[in-house]
């Protein structure tokens, strides 16, 4: 099964919501420095600076439109070769 990393940028995030707005099934504005970050459930590794998260490829499209819509590009996604 095909896998993505998901990777915020949570210092270059500018919290508008955009991402989480358009793909609320990976993306959320954290409680704790209200920054866009990976949902839990996806969640890889979560700091003030970064959210890594890896999600299965039926959310790609999703995950890519919440990146496409992020105005600072603080979010990339890579395919994780197995």
């Amino acid at each position: 099964m095909v896998k993505y990393r998901v990777i915020v940028d949570r210092n270059a995030c500018i919290a508008c919501g955009a991402a989480p707005a358009a793909c609320p099934e990976v993306f959320e504005l954290g409680s704790d420095n209200g920054k866009n970050r990976v949902i839990e459930k996806y969640s890889v590794k979560t700091d003030s600076s970064v959210s890594i998260g890896e999600i299965p490829e039926e959310l790609y499209e999703c995950a890519r439109n919440g990146a496409d819509v992020c105005p600072v590009g603080a979010i990339k996604i890579e395919k994780i070769e197995g």
